[in-house]
């Protein structure tokens, strides 16, 4: 079955209908976010960035939720998901008006300063633990067999609605910087994330309270049990080995996909481009391409599960993603440029057979703070790379061993999945794959 197929077959709910519009809006808002501050922050005709400087923006990003995961994670178990949502965006337009303000007005020295990336880390942060509810949420949405349908479905909206929203804040930022000026520019980028944010609150009070989960009745988590519950939750996922290993793998691919980043960054600033406009319009154009790849990942694992299985498919898309990430970082503009696409399609392809293997073994009383597991290796993966890289790759992002030593890196990682996989079971990595398997 096909993408058009999976998804015509999942559209009879409304439920995902909702789901899937809502998702795509809100990540459109990150894209918009995230374009707003590479252009703030790396972009602007006084930055020269380095990777120490893109490791601190990434651990802006990404840290905060990654250390404070674990206590708020059994939050999604007790509380309203569709409320999570909510609130969470709503927050999030707010904070992203507020951003916006304090750049227009210039209010981004001494204390301001302070304001100003405290605004970043909170609008960011939350973005975690909304998509974490959304996740755990699927199931509610569709039938028990269609784990891998949905699972294939559902991240290629977060990729599109990021690329949507990059080239709209792109636009905006490109279109009225040399009439209102490069702040005031900066600025109008968060009001269009806000107006988004706010479009995905009205989306997500369509949901009744309880659609999304948990199920009614179920027990609060007060603050001394957070640590308890954690611990159980953990100890769940201790006896699930295809779930652990699936969290495993995810957070090396995405480690490594995070190296490619900080290399790919830092090539577009300081070498293939002197001015920092033409360079970040070349990024844009990378992450459009890149996007291209996770979202053609929808329509790619499907139909290779049919004909491999999810476990065989998973080693399968690794091996190409090193083969890309080898030619993508020859330092050739187009090869970097197209290359891309694959590297983009193999870290989405592993990760929908991730969501996959997750969702399929973990019990639903387990998926919040399961999922919030699953956010915090993704997160803490990318920003740990950013700090290997930091260390490791030249100020130009491409030099001798860093193509060979990443592309090897993916190919071990690939013979690690399949080695374990083998000893697990390999018919325990076909779970949740039955509706597909059928057709």
């Amino acid at each position: 079955m096909g993408a058009g197929a999976a998804l015509r077959r999942l559209w009879r709910h409304a439920g995902f209908r909702r789901l899937l519009t809502l998702r795509a809006l809100s990540q459109s808002a990150d894209g918009t976010v995230q374009v707003g501050m590479a252009a703030y922050l790396l972009f602007s005709p006084a930055s020269q960035p380095d990777a120490w400087s893109i490791a601190a923006i990434l651990a802006i990003t990404f840290l905060p939720f990654t250390l404070l995961g674990p206590f708020v994670s059994p939050l999604l178990d007790t509380w309203s998901r569709r409320q999570v949502v909510v609130v969470s965006d709503l927050l999030r337009a707010a904070l992203s008006v507020l951003v916006g303000a304090l750049i227009l007005v210039g209010a981004t020295t001494s204390g301001w300063q302070v304001a100003l990336f405290a605004g970043l880390l909170a609008l960011l942060s939350i973005n975690r633990f909304m998509l974490a509810g959304l996740t755990a949420g699927l199931q509610h949405v569709v039938d028990e067999d269609e784990y891998l349908t949905a699972s294939s479905i559902l991240p290629m909206v977060g990729p599109m609605g990021v690329v949507v929203g990059a080239l709209l804040g792109m636009a905006a930022r490109l279109g009225l910087a040399p009439w209102l000026g490069v702040d005031p520019a900066n600025a109008v980028v968060f009001w269009v994330a806000a107006a988004l944010f706010l479009g995905s609150v009205a989306l997500g009070l369509g949901f009744r309270r309880d659609a999304l989960g948990p199920v009614p009745g179920a027990a609060r988590v007060r603050a001394r049990q957070v640590g308890r519950e954690l611990a159980v939750a953990l100890q769940h996922l201790a006896g699930r080995p295809v779930a652990g290993l699936a969290i495993g793998v995810l957070f090396g691919v995405r480690m490594l996909f995070g190296l490619f980043s900080v290399a790919v960054i830092l090539a577009f600033r300081n070498l293939l481009n002197d001015d920092p406009v033409a360079a970040l319009a070349d990024l844009t154009l990378w992450g459009t391409l890149a996007g291209v790849g996770f979202i053609g990942a929808s329509a790619v694992v499907p139909p290779l599960v049919r004909r491999l299985g999810l476990r065989w498919s998973a080693v399968v898309v690794l091996v190409v993603a090193a083969v890309a990430t080898g030619g993508a970082l020859s330092g050739v503009r187009p090869l970097l440029l197209g290359l891309s696409v694959l590297v983009g399609l193999g870290t989405q392809c592993y990760k929908i057979a991730a969501d996959t293997f997750v969702q399929a073994h973990v019990a639903e009383e387990f998926k919040g703070r399961a999922f919030t597991f699953y956010d915090m290796a993704f997160n803490g993966a990318f920003v740990l790379a950013a700090v290997v890289a930091a260390v490791l790759l030249p100020t130009t992002g491409i030099g001798p061993g860093v193509a060979p030593g990443l592309a090897a890196a993916w190919l071990l990682l690939a013979a690690v999945f399949w080695w374990a996989s083998g000893r697990t079971g390999a018919a325990e990595f076909e779970k949740g794959t039955e509706d597909l398997l059928r057709r």
